[in-house]
């Protein structure tokens, strides 16, 4: 799925817009314990209950693709004959009526999520008749001709509120208020089928985690039997481990820099596609030839992406760079630069001793105070009057 995709099926959790049929959920306590189960019509709810549920649905189609929502496949040998995507397809068939099948999925993950915590398994299905679309992408609410039949799953953390004073207004006095349960929003959950193409994709689905280097794993494996792809973390990690094992002694500040520039501005020519960039081996070797690597590093490259990543393996460019800002650390020195201006940092060797510089070009603050440098002219920022000032050279 991708952006757009997503986007359409989470504007449908809205109440003008919602097909839900049908809401199920089991409360386990952090003992494994089946506290309660519920089963509802949706739209029968009282009307707050509603916008609380949508509040939750949508927060499980957030985040960044490849990260916080990742896209899983079955392998064909699941799909075959594995138990759990069979379960997975009775859930849906059965519109959630079927509590045999219901009892068999809430078994399922509570053997499988390992907490100490309170959580909800909250359940819902949906049959979305998926309107038509016009050339220039205008929606024909009339011109619909499939109905993609999905389940939505959400394992929800529930936590007691904080202790406090609150203010009793039939009495009119504060006193120590009765700590509840209150459901938070998803950590986990799952969309099935997938969305592809606008249409129902029955060999994958949507795949959803509040903390992008946390997957889940003791839930997606044995719950889903999906594919798992690596998290965002790890793809950072794999591919700074290729980088430094192939480039060795040759790993300098200028080809780093020059990776990431590189990395950065095809991120920004891509900004506006619907699927994230993704990055294969061949891609990521160009982009180290680009950046001053020689040819002898490169045939090691080769060796270090098969070996740590995997030949077939693409790597998300998001996940790869920082977007946000360029820095570099030492023990002593932390400098973080905006990714466009890593032209503001140079290195350079003096009496034998390597230097980081930086370009001055604006105002600098050293803990909230602005300071002059002497015989360089340094524009100052709006004093409230606005007008600009500048310093004045000092001797």
């Amino acid at each position: 799925m991708n952006s757009k995709e997503i986007a359409e099926i989470k504007k449908t959790f809205k109440d003008d817009r919602s097909s839900i049929s049908r809401i199920c959920g089991c409360y386990v306590d952090g003992e494994k314990n089946k506290v309660t189960e519920f089963k509802e019509a949706f739209l029968a709810l009282p009307e707050e209950d509603l916008f609380k549920y949508f509040s939750i649905f949508r927060k499980s189609l957030s985040g960044s693709l490849g990260k916080n929502l990742l896209n899983m496949e079955f392998p064909l040998e699941e799909e075959l004959e594995g138990e759990k995507y069979a379960l997975l397809m009775k859930l849906r068939e059965t519109e959630l009526k079927d509590e045999e099948v219901l009892h068999a999925f809430y078994d399922r993950v509570i053997e499988n999520y390992d907490t100490v915590d309170n959580y909800l398994i909250l359940l819902i299905h949906q049959a979305y008749d998926i309107p038509g679309k016009t050339s220039d992408n205008i929606e024909m609410e009339d011109a619909s001709d499939e109905v993609f039949s999905h389940i939505l799953c959400c394992i929800c953390p529930v936590s007691l509120t904080k202790a406090g004073l609150s203010y009793f207004a039939s009495e009119g006095c504060f006193r120590n208020r009765v700590r509840d349960w209150v459901v938070d929003m998803p950590s986990i959950g799952f969309l099935f089928p997938a969305f592809n193409d606008r249409s129902t994709d029955l060999h994958s689905l949507l795949y959803y985690t509040a903390k992008p280097d946390e997957l889940r794993l003791d839930f997606a494996e044995p719950v889903l039997g999906c594919n798992i792809p690596m998290s965002a973390g790890n793809q950072r990690d794999t591919f700074n481990g290729v980088i430094e094992e192939a480039l060795g002694e040759k790993c300098d500040f200028e080809v780093v820099k020059n990776i990431h520039e590189i990395i950065n501005n095809k991120i920004e020519e891509t900004k506006e596609e619907p699927e994230p960039l993704e990055l294969n081996k061949h891609e990521v070797k160009q982009i180290l030839s680009d950046s001053g690597v020689e040819n002898e590093l490169l045939e090691r490259f080769d060796r270090c992406y098969d070996s740590q990543a995997g030949e077939q393996t693409p790597l998300q460019a998001t996940n790869i760079v920082e977007t946000r800002k360029f820095e570099i650390k030492s023990p002593a020195v932390v400098v973080k630069v905006k990714p466009d201006r890593t032209d503001l940092v140079d290195t350079r060797i003096i009496d034998g001793i390597p230097y980081l510089t930086i370009r001055i070009e604006d105002m600098v603050e050293v803990n909230g105070i602005p300071v002059n440098f002497p015989g360089v002219p340094v524009t100052r920022a709006d004093d409230g009057d606005g007008v600009a000032e500048e310093n004045i050279e000092t001797e």
